[in-house]
């Protein structure tokens, strides 16, 4: 089973790597997923091995506290968390500033020539100096305590994190008398925290402008009257009432009126689309005109708006492989920088430099040294890449999906629903014998759930014609139906199901029927004398948006191939007027997902497919990237990474420029991250210092390091703006 926690007492990489090792080693455990930036932890693991309290136990062994995952954690309150975290780091950082301003100038002060009291200069009374420092340290130090109980705490148990650096060197100062030093040291470094607080609490910003739509209530017909009711005390079956301009609370179907309802929050789609009686209707989206009433289907995490929730938070808490590196470093990073820290003291104490300034040293490196910013810079891109794609109706459901995408050489494309719009029509009506008519040809047809099968009974349903029962009715898998009417048995299918059955199929406007894109359905007389009695021609128009969205996935780099079951010539037809690099046709539904096979064999292709129906799901689970589009069944939804809300294939395109983007935003955020800390800690252990006499002080080590966390963020929040 799979389960999500709610960790609490990390501070950096190093903590989120400890309890990601701890919990993954444990027997049972399939894999153990920690996010530094959303505080939390998914771990698959077996319930009959042990249990969710185990793994508690062992997140509480690793010197953290843990807790199952409310269910409704990706509510409101999520955010209001994250407001109380801010509201804590602008407390902490207001009332260290207030108190490092006078001591900045006391211990400054007369150095720079500023006026100093008697009391309090160095030069007349050195103990009123340091006395007069350590009654403005002492707050700062007691609002910041966190940084020495969990800092201290990690370091005893031997896992030293973020905290412990800054502890330990904020400490070293305080008791080389540098109080300016360890108060500018936490002040910078809660300066760092607040605003990579505010920050991080932007990457969320498309999570949380997707609760937000829900309305927190919501008009109920009860008894002949209308009644306002929380959210949460909507029920299954419940008939609503929307008025204009309110938003729609649940998911359900219209029962009376009629409205155009915008639903752009969720397909990102700018035009309202007309909704009447027997349409349905989804949570979070907008009625914009006329009053209507719906009876709710789908209620609280059933919900068209949960479940986008749940996808994008359960993305955005994966993790990609690129992370894995940035990962492999943090486990380390905190004890190497420690012990670098003290090679540095060592090596300049036997080279002749004084203790104070061989310390100094070190408590540099210390302070320096960042690993937040490694562990940030693979989940922020996540998370606002993953948002982002939320916004335009893209749900990426995990990170590894996300950095495949950006990898693709090839998609292949299935043509019914994807790059048609599914809804053939009848284009023409060939009788070969006069006892073929619609009438007999939609009776035949009338229980086949096919849908170019359906399209000939619709013609007859408008026409209103009179539709007999057939009997012995049977269908072939991909090649048509037998069925029984008036006591003669019939065949309806394509060419092959009839060539199986013995019967020609040649008639004089076969070919251009095919080269014009028709998709054709033979009948016949069935047995020995065997006979075609006559040809349904349908035309499965293309999506309007189609062909421009080809052309988009082509100029990114990337073969297009169309899968169809349609003949070489109709194929070949659609594929001309698609501007289609290749076609697989007559492919039946369980050879789709031999076709992916072969393509990934290819030169090792990463190849995507896009597909909408059950025979796709084979195939989608077997691509590289599984993309499912518009109102795709459950089971394609359930097989795919990547849902497309929209019935738009450009949002394909969409995609994987949304993941070219985040992934090279990751690849900068981890060189800044790297070449920070390379750069840093040798500048801070002094490498300078034999050439130019410079040292690095502590307090600039100290906004260095705050400066590299929020760079990330801040590069990471640029995904925001990002051109689809």
């Amino acid at each position: 089973m799979k389960e999500k926690f709610t960790i609490k007492g990390m501070g950096c990489a190093a903590c989120s790597a400890k309890i990601e090792k701890n919990v993954g080693a444990m027997k049972g455990v399939e894999r153990a997923e920690v996010n530094l930036l959303a505080n939390s932890m998914i771990v698959s693991f077996d319930e009959a091995v042990l249990s969710a309290t185990d793994i508690i136990n062992e997140v509480k062994e690793s010197g953290y506290e843990a807790e199952e995952a409310d269910e409704e954690s990706h509510r409101p309150q999520t955010g209001e968390i994250g407001k109380e975290h801010i509201g804590e780091m602008r407390r902490r950082f207001i009332i260290s500033l207030v108190f490092m301003i006078p001591l900045f100038y006391i211990s400054m002060g007369h150095m720079m020539g500023l006026p100093v009291p008697e009391f309090m200069n160095p030069h007349s009374n050195e103990r009123g100096f340091y006395l007069v420092q350590l009654l403005l340290t002492v707050p700062i130090v007691a609002v910041n305590y966190k940084y020495y109980t969990v800092g201290l705490r990690m370091l005893f148990k031997r896992s030293p994190n973020m905290d412990s650096l800054i502890a330990v060197g904020s400490a070293a100062s305080l008791v080389l008398l540098y109080f300016e030093s360890a108060g500018m040291i936490l002040t910078l470094v809660t300066l760092g925290k607040f605003l990579e607080a505010k920050a991080k609490g932007k990457t969320g910003a498309a999570i949380q402008k997707l609760i937000d739509l829900a309305p927190k209530e919501a008009t109920v017909i009860r008894d002949g009257a209308e009644v306002k009711v929380p959210l949460a005390e909507i029920r299954v079956g419940d008939v609503i009432a929307v008025k204009p301009g309110e938003g729609i609370p649940v998911d359900g179907m219209v029962i009376s009126g009629e409205t155009s309802v915008d639903e752009s929050a969720l397909t990102g789609e700018s035009m309202p689309v007309d909704k009447k009686a027997g349409d349905q209707v989804s949570s979070a989206t907008v009625n914009r005109s006329g009053y209507f009433t719906f009876e709710a289907v789908k209620v609280g995490e059933d919900t068209t708006l949960s479940q986008i929730v749940r996808l994008v938070e359960e993305a955005s808490s994966s993790k990609a492989p690129i992370a894995k590196l940035a990962d492999r470093v943090s486990g380390v990073f905190v004890p190497v920088v420690m012990g670098i820290a003290a090679v540095a003291i060592a090596v300049w104490l036997v080279a002749g430099m004084d203790v104070s300034r061989a310390l100094t040293i070190g408590i540099s490196v210390l302070v320096i040294s960042c690993p937040c910013a490694l562990g940030l810079a693979t989940p922020v891109a996540i998370m606002v890449g993953t948002g982002r794609g939320a916004e335009h109706g893209i749900l990426i459901k995990s990170a590894e999906a996300l950095e495949q995408a950006h990898k693709i050489h090839s998609v292949v494309l299935d043509k019914t629903g994807t790059i048609t719009e599914s809804k053939p029509r009848v284009s023409d009506f060939i009788a070969l014998d006069d006892a073929f008519d619609l009438r007999l040809a939609a009776a035949l047809e009338k229980y086949s759930e096919h849908p170019l099968g359906q399209a000939v009974v619709k013609e007859a349903v408008e026409l209103d014609l009179e539709l007999p029962d057939a009997e012995n009715f049977q269908a072939v898998s991909g090649r048509g139906i037998r069925a029984v009417l008036g006591g003669v048995e019939y065949l309806a299918g394509n060419e092959e199901f009839l060539l199986e059955n013995h019967i020609s199929v040649d008639f004089e406007d076969k070919m251009k029927l095919a080269q014009e894109g028709k998709t054709v359905i033979y009948f016949a007389e069935a047995g020995e004398a065997g006979r075609l009695i006559g040809i349904v021609a349908l035309r499965d128009k293309p999506k309007a948006t189609s062909r421009e969205a080809i052309e988009k996935i082509e100029n990114m780099g990337i073969d297009v191939t169309m899968l169809t079951g349609d003949n070489k010539i109709t194929a070949e037809a659609i594929r001309k007027e698609m501007g289609i690099d290749k076609v697989v046709a007559q492919v039946m539904p369980e050879d789709k997902e031999k076709v992916i096979g072969q393509l990934q064999q290819e030169g090792g292709k990463v190849v995507a497919m896009v597909g909408d129906g059950i025979n796709d799901a084979p195939a989608i689970i077997k691509a590289d990237v599984g993309i499912a589009i518009g109102a795709a069944t459950d089971i394609a939804i359930d097989s795919a990474d990547v849902i497309l809300v929209k019935n738009d294939l450009r949002d394909v395109a969409r995609t994987i420029s949304l993941s070219r983007a985040t992934i090279k935003n990751i690849k900068e955020n981890l060189f800044w991250a790297f070449f920070y800390n390379v750069l840093g800690i040798p500048l801070a252990a002094g490498a300078l210092y034999p050439f130019t006499g410079w040292l690095l002080n502590p307090m600039f080590a100290a906004a260095a390091m705050s400066l590299s966390s929020v760079c990330v963020v801040g590069n990471a929040l640029r995904l925001r703006r990002a051109r689809l």
